[in-house]
């Protein structure tokens, strides 16, 4: 995964509202392409090992939510956030978190995770297969800019974040926006 190369085309299961389905459970199974998630727009896709985790939940993902205001205002359409999760957990994770800005993408059999290249082992933490945490913009399924965190490898002892921070990548939104003025 660089700067240049299109994202690769898979598709992720979801899980949608359905009125007419009712009862306690009133969801379907939608099935989503890398297209249906990114043509046409420009987008800021930020992937992280797994929903619930201390970082992810206390840091990174609220931070996004932050950012979103000063990201739309920069040129970016979407902010989507990635994890080797299920729909079920993406899907209540993000209801935990009262997301308004974000949306979550359930990549639960980590086929887009590995097609990217950002799969790791993560045993030593008990969770197996997770993504490496990193960060895209991404123009109409084109990798614009790539923010990874350094040291990947399979489990890491550590968690590292900084590289794929929202500040990291508003910083690189505002150089692009003063650059065009």
């Amino acid at each position: 995964m660089k700067p240049g190369e299109r994202l690769p085309e898979v598709t992720f299961q979801t899980r949608i509202r359905d009125a007419e389905i009712g009862g306690p459970n009133p969801f379907r199974w939608h099935a989503m392409t890398t297209s249906d998630y990114f043509r046409g727009k420009r987008v800021v896709l930020f992937s992280l090992p797994g929903a619930f985790t201390p970082t992810c939940s206390t840091y990174q993902l609220p931070e996004f939510e932050e950012a979103a205001v000063e990201m739309a205002e920069l040129g970016i359409d979407e902010i989507y956030c990635l994890s080797v999760n299920d729909a079920f957990v993406m899907n209540q994770w993000a209801r935990s978190q009262e997301l308004a800005n974000v949306r979550v993408i359930p990549d639960g059999s980590a086929e887009f995770t590995e097609k990217v290249g950002m799969l790791v082992r993560k045993d030593n933490l008990g969770f197996g297969c997770r993504s490496w945490r990193y960060a895209a913009v991404v123009d109409d399924g084109v990798i614009e800019r790539l923010f990874v965190e350094p040291g990947k490898c399979d489990n890491h002892p550590e968690d590292p974040y900084g590289e794929s921070s929202p500040e990291a990548i508003l910083a690189y939104l505002r150089d692009r926006a003063r650059a065009a003025a």
